[in-house]
């Protein structure tokens, strides 16, 4: 069994700059320990012939196919823009500046 020490959490604590209480570092100490403990025996079980896989069911995207569509022209775009110079909506700066 690995032991993960409370220096330890209190470390990993400290790098996630997450306050601890004493009895949370004793609870996740355990818990760490307990982690690491499966994954060492799931590791022993493991050979060169069982592929590695990040998900035990194969994930597919749903999509569709990209078909152009209708489009709004130049016009149709800016007629509802509260302002604009004929080509771009013209916004407010947004860092302070002055335009």
């Amino acid at each position: 069994m690995s032991d993960i020490t409370r220096e330890q959490v209190e470390h990993l604590g400290r790098l996630a700059r997450i306050a601890l209480t004493d009895e949370e570092v004793a609870s996740l100490a355990t818990e760490l320990s307990a982690i690491v403990d499966a994954i060492a025996t799931i590791s022993e079980v493991v050979g060169p012939d069982v592929p590695a896989t990040s998900h035990p069911v194969p994930l597919a995207n749903v999509t569709r196919p990209d078909v152009e569509g209708e489009t709004l022209t130049l016009e149709q775009a800016l007629s509802g823009a509260p302002d604009h110079d004929g080509e771009r909506f013209r916004v407010s700066a947004i860092l302070g500046e002055e335009q």
